[in-house]
């Protein structure tokens, strides 16, 4: 289930969504001209490992605080895949857009960014004992979904169901669909896994602790102020 396009108007230019889609492209374009080696090692440095955190909490020295601190920001702009990058920037680029509108720019960031951080809390307190580099930006994705869902609920967004069928779904019931079947598959991946250790994959409880913090976020930021009257027509 994919969506194409939503019926949502805005009224301001979202250029921090602009952003983040080219910053994630130029930087996994980067991480495709490394080789193997190198790849794995750049991932292994900027992408967030649980083990590290969870050791550094416990007392450990063998990681230093940036060593194991610093990954919660830089893995929210690494992806493992084309398919993985573009899909991300796809939902961002259908969802964002309204968020931003609704926050203004500076606060969308802010918003965005600590939506990421609280989704990789969610994965670490889940897997505090993974050693698999988690990185990608769908949880801080996940956060946008999430305020849109409370935002603009009664929105209509073209969905695709592959191979042949379109339909218009209200946001509530496609993002309501996507939050249930990742907690759905979350769960079932849990019970399949020893406990506090992950196997790898996608990272949905990521996804299940960023759409949740955005839901939860979008009623404590502020709205910003709205320059055009018509804004208010939703």
């Amino acid at each position: 289930m994919l969506p194409l396009k939503d019926d949502q108007p805005r009224f301001s230019t979202p250029y921090v969504t602009w952003f983040l889609i080219g910053i994630n492209i130029l930087i996994f374009l980067f991480e495709a001209s490394l080789d193997q080696r190198s790849g794995d090692l750049f991932v292994r440095q900027f992408g967030m490992i649980p083990s590290h955190l969870t050791a550094l909490l416990a007392g450990s020295p063998r990681y230093s605080l940036p060593q194991a601190v610093i990954p919660l920001l830089t893995s929210m702009f690494l992806h493992g895949s084309w398919m993985h990058v573009l899909g991300n920037m796809w939902f961002l680029w259908i969802f964002g857009d309204n968020v931003e509108d609704y926050l203004g720019h500076f606060t969308y960031l802010v918003f965005y960014i600590v939506a990421g951080l609280l989704a990789m809390a969610t994965q670490i307190a889940i897997y505090p004992r993974s050693n698999i580099p988690t990185v990608g930006a769908s949880g801080a994705i996940a956060g946008v979904l999430g305020a849109y869902f409370v935002l603009y609920s009664g929105a209509r967004v073209l969905t695709w169901f592959p191979p042949i069928f379109f339909f218009h779904l209200p946001a509530w019931v496609m993002l309501g669909y996507w939050f249930v079947f990742q907690f759905f598959t979350g769960a079932v991946t849990l019970s399949m896994t020893p406990a506090g250790k992950d196997v790898g994959g996608v990272a949905v409880w990521a996804h299940v602790g960023g759409f949740i913090a955005g839901a939860v976020m979008i009623k404590i930021f502020p709205e910003r102020k709205r320059r055009s009257p018509y804004a208010w027509n939703r």
